[in-house]
């Protein structure tokens, strides 16, 4: 249950910012030699990787618009390193625990991205930089937070974490609601319009 709730703490943090997992884990199984973190993640070609990346994410994530396009491009990729995480946490990839973790990691890691993705699209509205450059900067660090916290602590990283999945879920259903509502009314008013345009003409 210790390996299930490290996996969903991961998955989720993965969601948001899959490098910067990886390089958690990944360090702290290099400084720490923790017995739950697999030694894959702190292999050096491994960290090299997630530092390439984590560096090109820590940029195009906070350029309007060029983040929603990464976020097109990471649909697959976060819930890709959430599932692989959550087999390795498992220990044994024939194993029905591993296929529980992959699972739980690659799901929970697909919910968190989900509500990232919409996030965003919502703050591309607002002309001007400073909402991305925030919103970013916080994610890194509570992606930080909480895949540190899981390590030693990750039945609170998990409950963490779930409160963060199903309040994004929560608001991006409204945020979707909202937005379907101002659609149809927009489309009322142009139909309105054009009606007035065709009466005076």
């Amino acid at each position: 249950m210790e390996s299930l709730a490290l996996t969903f703490a991961s998955g989720w943090a993965s969601g948001v910012n899959a490098y910067l997992v990886v390089l958690v884990l990944g360090i702290a199984d290099r400084i720490g030699g923790f017995a739950q973190i697999p030694d894959e993640l702190g292999r050096w070609e491994v960290l090299a990787v997630a530092v390439v990346m984590y560096g090109f994410e820590f940029f195009a994530d906070k350029v309007p618009y060029l983040d929603s396009a990464w976020d097109v491009v990471s649909t697959i990729i976060r819930p890709l390193v959430g599932g692989v995480i959550g087999v390795l946490l498992a220990g044994d990839s024939a194993s029905m625990d591993a296929l529980v973790g992959g699972a739980v990691g690659g799901t929970t890691a697909l919910g968190s991205h989900s509500v990232k993705a919409g996030t965003r699209l919502a703050i591309n509205s607002v002309p001007e930089p400073f909402s991305n450059i925030t919103v970013s900067a916080t994610e890194d660090v509570v992606v930080l937070v909480v895949a540190s916290f899981a390590i030693a602590h990750p039945y609170i990283a998990a409950s963490i974490a779930a409160f963060f999945l199903v309040t994004g879920l929560v608001v991006l259903w409204f945020a979707i609601r909202a937005v379907r509502r101002g659609w149809r009314r927009f489309r009322a008013w142009r139909a309105r319009r054009k009606g007035i345009d065709s009466v005076s003409t």
